[in-house]
């Protein structure tokens, strides 16, 4: 369950968060049902990248699967893990190929990127378990100084 706190902005940030997620989903989606419907482009661009013709269904079944505990709230991060690691397979793919670095190769990593971005702004748990900034003793958030720095 996302839950919301009462810091200024705080509704600004889980508004971006969904936002982010929603792109992030309809993203996925496409990419998911073209792949299990076994549609020409998606079957072309797969074995493009070396896999046989019968692994499109089975990477799409495990993109939706992905994608199903990324939307569901209580299994959001369980689902951007999962995602993580179906979008590093992709990148390993593309270096593997020889495929663009800008275009293709980082391309994965814009979709994590926005996907973790999602996640934390809409998840109290995962701010409270990566702060990116930390609490004083007056309850005021401070940036956090690095470790080297003391």
């Amino acid at each position: 369950m996302t839950s919301t706190t009462h810091r200024p902005g705080a509704r600004k940030g889980i508004v971006v968060g969904y936002v982010l997620t929603t792109l992030v989903a309809l993203f996925l989606v496409f990419d998911t049902v073209m792949k299990v419907l076994r549609l020409a482009p998606a079957v072309q661009a797969t074995t493009e990248l070396g896999y046989p013709t019968a692994t499109v269904l089975w990477i799409g079944i495990i993109e939706l699967v992905c994608l199903g505990f990324y939307l569901v709230p209580r299994t959001s991060i369980l689902g951007a893990l999962l995602l993580t690691g179906y979008l590093g397979g992709a990148i390993a793919t593309h270096v593997r190929v020889g495929s663009p670095l800008l275009s293709h190769v980082l391309f994965p990593i814009y979709v994590a990127v926005m996907l973790w971005g999602g996640v934390y702004l809409r998840e109290r748990r995962l701010r409270e378990l990566v702060p990116l900034r930390r609490r004083d003793g007056r309850g005021e958030a401070t940036p956090q100084q690095p470790t080297w720095i003391a």
